[in-house]
């Protein structure tokens, strides 16, 4: 399994399409902020539209477009043109989605936007969803190269449209294929930058990420790490600090403590053995660093969905 689809896979993001919206002339549509663990997103199926961030930023989106706010803050989608809404939001039923509109007319919509959201488990997702800019806005902007993320929204926007039977599923199942492949495209169109995407876009130090994910026990050091990226102790532990955001042995224990959220939730293994498989000699250090590290105790971690499931309830 490739680097990103790894982390992706110990983020469990599950996809869930809310409604879609068929908008036109004036609107303006608040968006509370999400509990953690919930990401909410938007995608650009048709027309355009303006997002307005927490924090005073105003972003257009267009066809094709997809954002996402990894940590679930709250936002505003208007009409690109800021005029003063005037038609009511209607909620019907399109056959596959709950429906919001402002318009009479089917054929008259200005925005054609599917919202839905990633529900993460926190702990797992933390080395990967924190990471990410909040929000993540991938836009296409007409370039070549991403015919096949071009095609995944066409191919989600027929099935919105034609509403044939296995449609959500259809539909559902791109969202998690969309989610992979505008992570791809960030990583690529910001190497430069700081991040886990950009250390992936980064092929010899991708090479020593992946090492530290196969391998998570081994007692690593900086200089073989190094030599896996056919880089001097020194360079390698430079390059990586300016690509990651943070040194070497801090990535290894975010990685470690990824894959132990994992085994947690996936697995009935003890906290002992967890801990031996992520490279702690005792279940006493493991405890201590993984409190340091998630805020809870492996057993506490571990009891939280049913916990929070029973709260719900």
């Amino acid at each position: 399994m490739d680097t990103l689809s790894r982390l992706i896979d110990l983020a469990r993001p599950q996809a869930s399409l809310d409604l879609r919206c068929l908008l036109t002339g004036g609107f303006d549509i608040d968006h509370t902020p999400m509990e953690a663990g919930i990401a909410p997103f938007h995608l650009v199926l048709d027309g355009e539209c303006v997002v307005e961030t927490a924090g005073g930023a105003q972003l257009a989106l267009h066809a094709g477009d997809f954002m996402l706010f990894p940590r679930g803050a709250a936002h505003r989608v208007r009409d690109i043109g800021r005029a003063t809404a005037t038609a009511p939001l209607t909620l019907s039923h399109d056959g596959m989605l709950p429906l919001r509109r402002n318009g009479e007319h089917p054929g008259s919509a200005d925005l054609d936007l599917l919202c839905g959201r990633f529900v993460y488990a926190p702990g797992s997702s933390a080395l990967l969803l924190n990471a990410l800019p909040d929000p993540l806005h991938v836009s296409l902007g007409g370039v070549q190269t991403l015919g096949a993320l071009q095609t995944v929204i066409a191919l989600m926007r027929t099935e919105a449209e034609q509403r044939q039977p296995g449609a959500l599923a259809i539909v559902t199942a791109l969202s998690h294929a969309l989610f992979a492949m505008a992570l791809r495209v960030h990583g690529e169109r910001n190497a430069s930058g700081a991040g886990v995407l950009a250390l992936l876009a980064d092929a010899r130090l991708g090479a020593s990420v992946q090492s530290m994910l196969s391998a998570p026990e081994r007692a690593w050091t900086i200089a073989e790490l190094g030599e896996r990226a056919a880089m001097s102790r020194a360079t390698y532990a430079r390059h990586f600090n300016e690509r990651a955001g943070m040194t070497v042995m801090d990535f290894l224990t975010q990685i470690r403590m990824t894959i132990a959220c994992d085994l947690l939730l996936r697995t009935q293994r003890s906290a002992a053995e967890i801990g031996e498989a992520v490279g702690y000699q005792s279940e006493a250090a493991f405890g201590k660093a993984f409190q340091q590290s998630v805020g809870a105790t492996p057993g506490r971690y571990r009891r939280q969905p049913q916990e929070n499931d029973q709260e719900s309830g």
